[in-house]
């Protein structure tokens, strides 16, 4: 579906308006929904969608992923979320989680970022250097 500038623009400006202090509200933002579906203004539907997306690309970005070959200290843990809080600005939602076929090291994910600091990744460019 084609959504038209004017719903874009719309769409963009009541994500704005739905955030505090740089961070998304999600009261805020289902006050939005709800007057939108109330109100049904031109174009709503478009609004909606782009909203969405605009809601589900935020949430990705301030979400974040780490796996470790082994369990992370709770010392390690704090160290992890404080350094990507310090790139990545307050907010942000870090899950941990153990993937032993790493063989050590960490791999980061958030959003579209990646960081692969694990033993595999390094061990697969080298085999395909060859």
């Amino acid at each position: 579906m084609k959504i038209s500038k004017q719903a874009q623009r719309d769409a963009r400006q009541l994500f704005r308006s739905c955030s505090v202090n740089g961070l998304l509200d999600d009261s805020r933002v289902r006050q939005v929904v709800k007057l939108l579906s109330e109100k049904k203004p031109r174009g709503y539907v478009e609004i909606l969608s782009r909203l969405h997306r605009l809601v589900g690309l935020n949430l990705a970005q301030r979400s974040a992923k780490v796996e470790g070959a082994v369990a992370a200290s709770p010392e390690q843990q704090t160290a992890i979320k404080a350094d990507l809080e310090k790139r990545y600005g307050a907010g942000l939602n870090v899950t941990y989680s153990v993937d032993p076929s790493l063989i050590g090291g960490l791999r980061i994910q958030v959003g579209s970022d990646l960081y692969d600091g694990s033993v595999k990744t390094r061990l697969e460019k080298l085999a395909q250097s060859f």
